[in-house]
């Protein structure tokens, strides 16, 4: 009977296992008792004070990977590429992040899920966004098979969803579309992955951040179609690694950061930045950094002033 009874429970958290997909509610982070219990334990990283925000973009070669640290939670957005996974867990390390308890993964090329499958192995996750259309990507099926099998949760965003980091920090999403996502999700859509890239912008009192993936113009139009006021950050990160195809001149009004921050590799194959792109972000005379020049390059702030600290010379 024991026996029996054991077996039963046994399939039921198997079926509970394979039934967690990704759903289409975004959930606000870990309650205040997982807080506790990754405090207790030493599973989470060395966190910044209440009141205090400490953001990277870590230095992980071609692909993206953005570290995003509160008093409550630890984020990251994008994971870099498969062959720079030693990169990125190296960067994290000296983070000191041992639990993460959001990853949000901007559109399924390998330069911004690669590092999935050591993170799922190595480190806690908590949750995991993405934009919710589906890809044939073996890495794609291989994270979402993971987050199956470990339970994790995984949740679709889309314009207009906010997600909370904790401390009053926030997360506005404007790309892509309802309509977007459930065009890409039908049989023979022909997808345009960087421009299906989830983006958003970081809000901590006065500061701000524009997320932009590998967002190019036409994705950009469609932000400024639906967000136009709205767009304005104090930071953007420049969309697919500084390449011509983003960054418009009209996307770059709208926004009117003070700093563009380059996620690429010394000596990419992509000519990544590209010479047009830094041409316009010259001629509006931002601070510019890469990491292929800077290194890992982060940023504080207390809400209201904030400070780019490259590990690695100074703005262009």
């Amino acid at each position: 009977m024991r026996k029996r009874i054991g077996i039963f429970l046994g399939l039921l958290l198997l079926a509970a296992a394979f039934l967690s997909g990704c759903g289409n509610t975004p959930g606000s982070g870990p309650s205040a008792a997982q807080q506790s219990a990754s405090a207790a334990d030493g599973s989470s990283s060395s966190m910044p004070e209440p009141g205090h925000l400490d953001l990277r973009m870590l230095n992980v070669g071609q692909g993206d990977a953005i570290l995003i640290q509160t008093s409550e939670q630890t984020v990251l957005i994008d994971t870099s590429d498969v062959d720079e996974r030693e990169k990125l867990r190296s960067e994290l390390q000296k983070a000191g992040v041992r639990k993460i308890d959001k990853v949000i993964l901007t559109h399924p090329h390998a330069d911004h899920i690669g590092g999935m499958e050591l993170l799922l192995k190595e480190f806690q996750v908590g949750e995991v966004y993405d934009n919710g259309i589906l890809s044939t990507s073996k890495l794609y099926i291989g994270y979402r098979k993971a987050l199956k099998t470990k339970g994790i949760p995984c949740h679709a965003l889309k314009a207009g969803d906010v997600l909370d980091f904790g401390d009053h920090i926030s997360f506005q999403v404007f790309a892509p579309s309802a309509e977007q996502v459930q065009k890409g999700s039908k049989k023979g859509y022909k997808h345009d992955p960087n421009n299906e890239s989830v983006t958003g912008k970081l809000v901590f009192g006065t500061f701000s951040m524009m997320f932009t993936g590998d967002a190019e113009t036409k994705e950009e139009e469609s932000m400024l179609a639906r967000y136009q006021k709205d767009l304005k950050a104090s930071v953007l990160k420049a969309g697919h690694h500084g390449s011509k195809t983003s960054s418009s001149n009209v996307f770059l009004r709208a926004v009117q950061p003070e700093a563009v921050l380059i996620s690429c590799g010394a000596g990419n194959d992509y000519g990544h930045p590209h010479k047009e792109a830094m041409k316009r972000f010259r001629a509006l005379k931002l601070k510019i950094f890469e990491t292929d020049k800077n290194g890992t390059i982060r940023i504080t702030s207390d809400g209201q002033s904030y400070q780019i600290q490259p590990e690695e010379g100074g703005a262009q």
